[in-house]
């Protein structure tokens, strides 16, 4: 019986709680807060303890996430940290970063709000670790196997924290000064402080896990020598590879993709520079795409003192409410989201696309031409876009970010030394059901072989992938069974 079996009816969702607009845009501190420890245990209490948890399908990791609603409501700290760390290495990254799919999975989303899992989940992590209930795991015995995990990014250090649970010898290569990957450099400030990511890999550090940053893998150390030096390599390499814009007058100064200019601002944060090389302030800026790069780069440039910030997308506004018809639950809704950047201020552009870039005698950009476009479907359902005729606009630009997407890994030099193939058609690492590459001893996981994709998916990818590689080194496997991605079983 839950602790409050008609608490759904009882309390209403409450949602994050949110600094002040005209106050944040002053730092770069985090915008969200922990919820309240009784705001906590009043929206677990709304969990119904379904008979079938859809949120656990909505969820790539599997948390058991109606059991550790129930003992917040019961007041058992403790024992929802064991029920949450069952699961996720990292729930403090997926509760500052997840868009939470498990929520619109939660029953109660078909004629209601659903539960606020995802603010549990961080009440949960940031409870014990204010209590310091959080500890290192090192394992009690040793393989004496060694393992060469290449990326410091979610995927990669959930591989590397379970292999050394399992006794065996971690070292994580960062090409990047500082241990992280994404976390640590392409995710700004305001939406994850890297005091979260250093307090985990303090943790890893005591468990084992050896760090080698500035170790550019494929030009520091060859393909060949982790080879021969490690008994597996696990490529976690993200896939960085921007997608680029073949367009008249990209070569203008000022045009940048998202990935130059968001480590910049976490540098300065950092105390590496004392100023951005690629800055927003007194500028008016277009962001080119629609996704969550586009959001970090509007945050950063709104903080950085832009005139005006304006949001280029060439797919149309997404509907306020989702088409039970083609869009029905427990599926992922497709509307129209407004992220705490957004609130900050953005000019938002639908059905637009860049045509070209203009710029002034000194060849820096000065204006961005777009038209209107119509998306259509070919017979095969695949997507195009029609560029309305005589719908040009000219927009004022003295910086353009382009946050079109990935296309790839961008570690050529150690793919091709490792002999790892690639899928021709996405450009990802190509694995099969054992994570393993067309390399014999080389793995990947997350971003590397999936695409670019969500932080929850790169955990339970890498919680998965170390898995496989335990049992082919080890032959007893004594890590748990991934409960995602199903698809690839033990």
């Amino acid at each position: 019986m839950p602790a409050e079996p008609w608490g759904f009816l009882h309390h209403a969702r409450v949602e994050f709680r949110k600094r002040p607009i005209a106050e944040r845009l002053r730092d770069w501190r985090a915008v969200l807060q922990p919820p309240l420890t009784e705001t906590a245990r009043t929206q677990a209490a709304r969990c119904m303890d379904c008979g079938v948890p859809f949120c656990h399908a909505g969820c790539p990791l599997g948390n058991l996430i109606p059991e550790w609603n129930e003992y917040v409501a019961r007041g058992e700290w403790h024992r929802a940290l064991e029920s949450l760390h069952a699961t996720n290495n990292f729930p403090e990254f997926t509760g500052w970063l997840c868009p939470a799919p498990c929520e619109p999975a939660c029953v109660l989303a078909i004629n209601a709000a659903p539960v606020s899992i995802k603010q549990v989940e961080l009440a949960i992590i940031e409870h014990a670790w204010a209590r310091d209930w959080v500890h290192p795991c090192p394992s009690p015995i040793r393989t004496g196997r060694q393992v060469a995990v290449v990326g410091s990014g979610p995927a990669g250090l959930a591989a590397a924290q379970q292999l050394a649970r399992a006794g065996h010898d971690v070292h994580v290569f960062e090409r990047d000064d500082r241990i992280g990957g994404l976390l640590r450099y392409g995710i700004p400030d305001f939406k994850l402080e890297k005091r979260v990511v250093d307090r985990r890999l303090g943790q890893l550090a005591a468990e084992g896990v050896r760090f080698r940053p500035g170790v550019d893998a494929g030009t520091d150390v060859s393909g060949e020598w982790l080879r021969a030096r490690y008994d597996a390599v696990v490529l976690a390499v993200g896939a960085l590879r921007p997608r680029e814009l073949d367009l008249p007058g990209r070569e203008l100064a000022g045009i940048h993709q998202a990935m130059d200019y968001l480590p910049q601002a976490n540098r300065v944060e950092a105390g590496d520079l004392r100023a951005p090389a690629i800055d927003a302030h007194g500028c008016h800026v277009v962001i080119i795409g629609g996704g969550d790069t586009a959001a970090d780069c509007l945050g950063t440039a709104n903080r950085q003192g832009a005139v005006e910030v304006r949001k280029l997308d060439h797919n149309p506004r997404p509907p306020e409410l989702r088409d039970e018809d083609t869009n029905p639950w427990p599926q992922w809704p497709r509307v129209h989201r407004v992220s705490p950047a957004h609130e900050e201020g953005v000019v938002e552009d639908w059905s637009r696309e860049v045509v070209a870039f203009a710029g002034d005698e000194r060849g820096h950009v000065r204006q961005v031409r777009t038209a209107v476009v119509e998306r259509r479907f070919d017979a095969r359902g695949h997507r195009w876009f029609h560029v309305v005729r005589d719908s040009e606009e000219d927009l004022p630009a003295e910086l353009v970010l382009l946050a079109a997407g990935f296309v790839g890994p961008d570690a050529a030099p150690l793919l091709d030394q490792l002999g790892v193939q690639l899928d021709p058609r996405t450009g990802t690492v190509l694995v099969d059901d054992g994570w393993e590459t067309t390399a014999p001893g080389v793995y990947s996981c997350g971003d590397a072989q999936r695409g670019a994709s969500l932080v929850v998916w790169a955990i339970a990818e890498g919680r998965a992938c170390a898995a496989h590689v335990d049992h082919a080194l080890s032959g007893r496997g004594v890590l748990p069974d991934p409960v995602a991605p199903s698809s690839r079983p033990l």
